[in-house]
């Protein structure tokens, strides 16, 4: 019954922003710790970004002061807001909880950085 939606990517230029949004249902997301992660072809998928229950927040040194991970938890949504957008960071991103739970997944939402 859980499912979380993931959303907002695209194709951006180099430089360039994007806003991802991951929508859930079927759980209370202020109940866990959220998180970010990506797979580039032929890549494992890594954390970028975690936000606890409490607001606190970590990232993945690479997307540090560039990417941001937020909450709101009225609308039961968690965002992650990425500037400066570099070609490494095309990937597939995807939302779960931290740590990840297998039946969380989704489908993810593609986001392509190039010129």
């Amino acid at each position: 019954q859980v499912q979380l939606e993931d959303s907002g990517g695209g194709l951006v230029q180099p430089g360039g922003s994007l806003r991802l949004s991951c929508a859930a249902s079927g759980m209370i997301l202020r109940r866990s710790t959220m998180g970010w992660y990506r797979q580039a072809p032929g890549k494992q998928r890594e954390l970028v970004a975690a936000i606890t229950t409490g607001g606190q927040t970590n990232y993945k040194d690479s997307v540090k002061g560039r990417f941001t991970i937020s909450r709101d938890n009225a609308k039961n949504t968690v965002y992650l807001q990425m500037n400066s957008l570099k070609p490494e960071d095309t990937a597939v991103y995807y939302c779960n909880t931290h740590p990840s739970l297998t039946v969380y997944w989704g489908q993810g939402t593609q986001v392509t950085v190039s010129s």
